[in-house]
């Protein structure tokens, strides 16, 4: 017999009041998305599968508990979010953005421990990366095509790494620049990799830059501009490679971090950052322009990354990994990463070594026992 269900892992927040009775926010909040996104209530209801009389009775409801309006309605214009249901709805979203990594790797645990349980269990690749669409696609996609699960745990990569060598995972993934800061970032990585034991699988290129407000109100250009007067920065996580990028450009430019407000927050996805600007609580951010588009914010480009993942070079030819390789080159998957706003899915799936990838910039790799 085979477990035939797959973990899953939501977050949802709920209000206590004094009394010790919650307020449940999840189908409210669900309503106001799809508010937000048709522009009015009967698209709304459509969309969640609800009734008009169901909708009304919850943001009634809603209204009273919050003692705030959350709809303005015309007949011209349909119904739009107050500013109060709007920062409610970007709090959800910023909460989501954080906690989803976490809790798809914790769901990738759990289902690890309730197959081990069963007799018929079965072996899986075990992949190490950082947040990303085109591995969060992939992790989809392996499902949706009945294909040997992955599991699954988001780590930085320079952990990614570290967890390959000590052989915890049999991918790690991890990206580089593309141009000046190519070789400062492969010598990062360079205890890490070793071109005699290990290959590459080139998954993506991708557009990373600055996540701005529409319009750009504090007329940010490039990263000399963090230090303007006034514009709140919101920075990844220490360990990530995004904000290993930053600081690398700010060196370039003899600019102390500490002159940057909001230099020591940190967001661990490219979504958290595109939803805590998009919500007002900070004016900039970097990464993945793919982020930036699905929160309506403006994106100013600046570095390509390409994105590996690295693997042992024995490891190439087992069934799973072959498994993999045809998934990485199929149609379906190169057109799902080809849509993905900022990704170039060109060269997807191809091995390389550590010389063709990164030239000259691999010579500094070390071997490491």
């Amino acid at each position: 017999m085979t477990y035939k269900f797959q973990a899953r892992l939501n977050s949802e927040w709920v209000l206590e009041k004094p009394s010790g009775a919650v307020f449940p926010l999840g189908e409210i909040l669900r309503l106001l998305a799809a508010i937000d996104s048709v522009g009015h209530i009967a698209g709304a209801c459509r969309s969640c599968q609800i009734s008009y009389r169901h909708a009304w009775g919850l943001l009634r409801n809603a209204e009273k508990e919050f003692g705030m309006p959350l709809l303005e309605t015309s007949r011209r214009q349909g119904s739009k979010l107050t500013d109060f249901a709007r920062h409610l709805l970007w709090a959800n979203r910023r909460m989501d953005a954080r906690l989803s990594p976490m809790l798809e790797s914790m769901a990738s645990e759990l289902q690890e421990e309730l197959e081990s349980l069963y007799p018929e269990n079965k072996p899986r690749l075990r992949l190490h990366a950082s947040h990303g669409f085109a591995v969060e696609g992939l992790m989809q996609m392996t499902g949706d095509h009945g294909l040997s699960p992955i599991e699954l745990r988001y780590r930085t990569a320079l952990e990614a790494l570290a967890s390959l060598n000590q052989n915890e995972c049999d991918l790690a993934g991890f990206q580089v620049p593309a141009g000046e800061f190519e070789e400062a970032i492969v010598r990062h990585y360079s205890d890490w990799l070793d071109a005699d034991k290990h290959c590459l699988i080139f998954l993506a290129q991708r557009q990373t830059g600055m996540f701005v407000q529409p319009g750009n109100p504090k007329n940010i250009h490039s990263i000399a501009d963090l230090v303007k007067p006034g514009v709140r920065f919101v920075n990844r996580q220490v360990g990530s490679s995004t904000r290993l990028l930053v600081g690398l450009m700010l060196e370039r430019l003899n600019i102390d971090p500490r002159r940057i407000h909001g230099y020591d927050s940190s967001e661990f996805t490219h979504m958290a950052i595109a939803a805590h600007i998009a919500s007002g609580m900070a004016d900039v951010g970097i990464g993945v322009e793919t982020a930036a588009w699905r929160c309506g914010l403006d994106f100013i480009p600046l570095a390509k990354e390409r994105y590996f993942f690295a693997v042992q070079r024995d490891s190439l030819n087992s069934p799973l990994m072959q498994q993999l390789l045809a998934l990485l080159s199929s149609k379906a998957y190169s057109d799902y990463v080809g849509q993905l706003v900022g990704y170039d899915a060109s060269d997807l799936g191809k091995v390389l070594s550590l010389q063709q990838a990164f030239g000259k910039a691999s010579e500094r790799s070390t071997t490491r026992a």
